[in-house]
């Protein structure tokens, strides 16, 4: 019989040991193992273009025309239909990207690196609000924002991350906590803290005013910078945790806006996959319920091991956004100790007596229970290019946890 309160604790303890340090930004295809000369990666468990929703569609048009691999979203389209363009989960890399994740070979990412551990994860860039490749959108103002991030603020953002000695994302997250965040769809301190962080150094290597003023701007005005390292930061943590054998802990959780998928940490690479489900709660003016895709991101790497969701008692004010009271917050952070193994070392809650976050999904406890993971999230248009349309709160569909549960009693003969 395997231990698995043993391994649990191993996985847990290595999850919450992993200290991920922001070391630098690098092309993707120079960084990220095994990315494919015409590949791109998105975000959730494996999907075909014929499946894929209008948002991961929109993504894949952009980020195929921003490569140059066609000049129009008809071209575009016949590669895939063609299949001369190949897709793979950024999971498969050691990488996420938020809502549709779509990264290319020539795109610059965030390097983070897990110091207690020695594993590496990446991250795209964030882009900011309104139209934006993440939920679809190709227009030529999209792509040329791309274009001025990857040759303009990205080789900025790199030297200046090597001057400052890197950004350790874990006392970064913690701090943010204590700041009213909850590190998903909350960043407003975290960004602040990234934009403290390293202001003087790019103020101090920067060779061209103009370019230190936009990137300032850039980062000071967009109030999810952060999310993407820290995306990054929690695979890297949560990569620490996974492969431990006889573990039923989670280790991922993505959705590509069709499927929902989970790995655990004793079952390998296998995904668990199943519908994803559309959240539910507050949409912008003109839109409704009727609008939104399914759920869509690897954001959810945050809820895996122990932030976003799991952490909303410390954030009341996120739900003048997705909806709800700050009682309701609280009552989510609660309802989540009831599935995790362990509480957060490092990640604390003022509020609960600076209690840590509940963390390390036990998918034992989520079949036993019938309680599955509190997830906050931004609503997706079904449509490519439309853009965000709200936010709400979303759970994974709870057969997935039943199927792995399933999968690991015949795996460890049980």
């Amino acid at each position: 019989m395997p231990d698995i309160d043993s391994a649990n604790h191993d996985a847990a303890s290595r999850m919450m040991a992993a200290r991920p340090i922001l070391k630098g930004v690098a092309r993707a295809s120079d960084v990220i193992p095994e990315f494919g000369e015409r590949m791109l990666l998105h975000a959730g468990p494996p999907i075909e273009w014929e499946r894929m929703s209008g948002p991961l569609k929109g993504a894949v048009i952009g980020a195929a025309i921003f490569e140059g691999w066609a000049q129009s979203e008809a071209g575009a389209i016949i590669l895939a239909e063609r299949g001369e363009i190949s897709f793979d989960p950024c999971h498969h890399h050691r990488s996420v990207g938020p809502m549709a994740g779509v990264t290319s070979p020539s795109m610059k990412v965030y390097v983070v690196e897990n110091e207690t551990h020695g594993n590496v994860a990446y991250s795209n860039l964030n882009e900011g609000y309104g139209k934006v490749l993440r939920y679809g959108a190709y227009a030529p103002e999209v792509l040329e924002k791309l274009h001025w991030m990857n040759d303009e603020m990205a080789p900025l953002l790199a030297a200046a991350i090597e001057e400052a000695g890197g950004v350790d994302l874990r006392a970064l997250l913690a701090e943010a906590l204590h700041m009213g965040d909850e590190g998903h769809n909350r960043n407003k301190a975290g960004s602040i803290l990234f934009l403290k962080a390293l202001a003087p150094a790019i103020a101090k290597v920067a060779t061209d005013r103009k370019t230190e003023e936009d990137v300032l701007r850039f980062l000071g005005d967009n109030a999810l910078s952060v999310l993407n390292p820290v995306m990054a930061a929690c695979k890297a943590m949560a990569d620490a945790a996974h492969g431990v054998s006889s573990s039923t802990l989670v280790t991922a959780m993505a959705r590509n806006g069709t499927d929902f998928g989970i790995r655990v940490s004793g079952l390998g690479d296998e995904w668990f996959v199943a519908p994803a489900e559309t959240p539910d709660g507050l949409y912008f003016s003109g839109f409704s319920s009727i609008d939104a895709n399914a759920d869509i991101g690897d954001s959810t790497i945050t809820e895996t091991v122990g932030i976003g969701g799991f952490a909303m008692a410390a954030a009341p004010a996120i739900v003048s956004f997705i909806s709800g009271t700050p009682k309701d917050a609280l009552d989510t952070t609660l309802e989540m100790y009831e599935i995790c193994f362990a509480e957060h070392g490092h990640f604390t809650i003022p509020v609960l007596d600076f209690r840590g976050t509940p963390t390390g999904i036990d998918v034992r406890r989520v079949v036993e229970l019938g309680i599955t993971p509190r997830i906050n999230t931004g609503i997706a248009h079904k449509e490519a290019g439309v853009g965000q349309v709200g936010a709400g709160l979303v759970r994974p569909p709870i057969e997935i946890f039943e199927r792995a549960l399933v999968a690991y009693a015949e795996r460890y003969a049980l």
